[in-house]
């Protein structure tokens, strides 16, 4: 038999726990796949992370079966979580609120699978970053 070859593949940014079968089909439609299975073995993968936005990358195979590969919630939304509030309307003017060094290491060590680093360090500049584009101030 020869090797399944893929046809499709899509990352998305679903709610975990409780995915939209309507988001589902704006992407994944076309294939044929069964999006109700999608959906199904999605939310049972991210039943312990239910509210967080978990993306997900789904690859259709030829035959119509497909693979799910969950990814880190994004940086900014984690940001947003530790915050406990939107970013600025204005970065670089207005400052919407301020990180601390320890909430700066628990995004980034969080974040840590899927940044292109494996050095905590040099993840906690890249969250830093991206927490400034944001118009949040990092303390220390």
């Amino acid at each position: 038999m020869p090797p399944k070859r893929s046809i499709h593949q899509v990352t998305l940014q679903l709610t975990a726990g409780a995915a939209a079968v309507a988001e589902l089909g704006k992407m994944l439609g076309q294939t044929g796949v069964n999006l109700v299975e999608i959906k199904r073995r999605y939310d049972e993968l991210t039943a312990a992370q239910r509210g967080d936005v978990v993306p997900v990358r789904v690859t259709v195979f030829d035959d119509r079966s497909f693979a799910l590969q969950l990814r880190t919630p994004p940086t900014s939304f984690l940001i947003r979580r530790a915050l406990g509030a939107a970013g600025s309307a204005r970065p670089g003017h207005d400052t919407a609120g301020t990180l601390t060094s320890a909430q700066l290491r628990a995004v980034a060590e969080r974040k840590l699978p899927d940044l292109n680093t494996d050095d905590l360090d040099k993840a906690v500049r890249i969250v830093a970053g991206t927490a400034r584009s944001m118009g949040v101030r990092v303390q220390g």
